[in-house]
């Protein structure tokens, strides 16, 4: 076989997908694994809410199924400015909002938009698909290795020593994979960074921008509250591009419905890339979309619903760890604060299986708990971070309560077998 472009020859398929595929495969083959891997919903435990369906069927009966506008039809973009007032406080007008399938090509068109090849990126790790982006691009990746004393959350110093001659900055909050959160103060301490750090540029300077993604701003547990740059300080309106979308607020994975805010030149660049590589959100589904975002009344009932069955099983997944923890059995976890994961970490390398052999790797430790426990998770490698990190995801949208001491209590076994 002849070579290929050089991108094609060098880029590497998302981990996460890889890693979900392979357990789907023992599954079909009839291995029961607790699949905790891909971050999406089993549609069956967490439906999209019921008026958003009605709203896509009427879509279609009324023949909403040619092509929609490039910038995503006015209506979804009116609605989705009023949605962002009302709820965010965030003024954005409907020429600073750009629609498409999801968030994943808008992240990729926002990247195309801003990085040149050899532009500096600063993202942390873990996080979620930042270093394939920045592939893409052929950007220079600076990475923020973050710490589980900081929620795996990138701190202002963290990134101040290598914030000259940065283009982008690439945010997530709450964070995938953590399911963790920016504090105001850091969130603020961060975008006093950005606003110095272009002040100090000259006009035909190329400005530094922040990229970030609120995907799950809306899955917010407990005491938590989410923040971002832009009602922080205004300011930063100038400088920062954000992704959101329906696909995790209201469980709509495979609706495909997202959108960018930003400033109207970029979000008109990426209007531009968008165009040539035709990733619009289906015309029914943003009819839907459009009206829906309009039902206060059923969005609240719909969220008091959906955030109680996630943090029911996030908590009680991360008291079961904290349970193992306090008996001596070397997990421990994070308490999670948004979105639909649980950090949590298994340190069992250097220990020995039953039949003699040593887990000597992440690797090893987490082939063990697939094959001994048959529950798999994705481990923060896989996010960026180093192949020795001890820290996996367990993203709990396909998990069923009724089933939660049964995979605890498979994990808890597996791991006191170890010597």
């Amino acid at each position: 076989m002849g070579k290929l472009s050089q991108l094609s020859e060098t880029l590497i398929g998302s981990e996460i997908v890889r890693l979900g595929n392979e357990i789907n495969a023992r599954i079909r083959n009839g291995e029961h694994i607790y699949n905790f891997t891909i971050g999406d919903f089993n549609p069956t435990i967490f439906p999209i809410p019921i008026e958003l369906e009605s709203e896509i069927i009427e879509a279609y009966q009324n023949k909403y199924t040619n092509y929609p506008a490039g910038e995503g039809i006015l209506a979804l973009r009116e609605s989705v400015s009023v949605f962002l007032k009302k709820h965010e406080d965030l003024d954005y007008s409907t020429s600073e909002i750009q629609i498409a399938s999801g968030g994943r090509p808008l992240i990729y068109s926002i990247y195309r938009a801003i990085v040149d090849k050899g532009d500096k990126v600063i993202y942390p790790v873990p996080s979620w698909n930042n270093n394939h982006y920045v592939h893409f691009t052929e950007g220079e990746h600076v990475v923020i290795h973050t710490t589980a004393e900081n929620k795996f959350m990138p701190t202002a110093a963290d990134i101040a020593p290598h914030i000259k001659g940065a283009t982008l900055i690439a945010l997530c909050s709450p964070l995938n994979p953590t399911g963790t959160t920016f504090s105001k103060s850091n969130l603020e301490e961060i975008c006093d960074l950005v606003l110095s750090e272009n002040a100090s540029r000259s006009a035909d300077e190329k400005k530094l921008y922040l990229l970030y993604d609120q995907i799950y701003w809306t899955l917010t547990h407990g005491e938590t509250e989410h923040h971002n740059p832009v009602s922080i300080n205004p300011a930063m309106k100038e400088y920062t591009i954000f992704v959101d979308g329906i696909s995790k607020s209201f469980s709509a994975t495979g609706v495909r419905v997202g959108w960018s805010m930003g400033p109207a030149n970029i979000i008109n660049k990426v209007k531009a890339i968008l165009s040539h590589v035709g990733a619009w959100a289906p015309m029914a589904e943003q009819v839907a979309t459009a009206n829906y975002l309009k039902n206060d009344n059923a969005m609240q009932t719909y969220f008091t619903t959906f955030k109680k069955a996630l943090i029911d099983r996030l908590m009680g997944f991360h008291q079961g760890f904290q349970a193992m923890k306090a008996d001596g059995i070397a997990v421990d976890s994070i308490a999670p604060e948004a979105a639909i994961y649980l950090t949590v970490k298994i340190d069992v390398k250097g220990k020995t299986k039953e039949n003699g052999d040593v887990i000597a790797s992440q690797m090893d430790v987490w082939q063990y708990i697939l094959d001994e426990a048959k529950v798999a998770l994705v481990p923060f490698s896989s996010f960026g971070a180093g192949k020795d990190s001890p820290w996996y995801r367990m993203s709990i949208g396909t998990s069923k309560l009724d089933e939660m001491q049964t995979v605890l209590q498979s994990i808890r076994t597996a791991l006191l077998k170890l010597k």
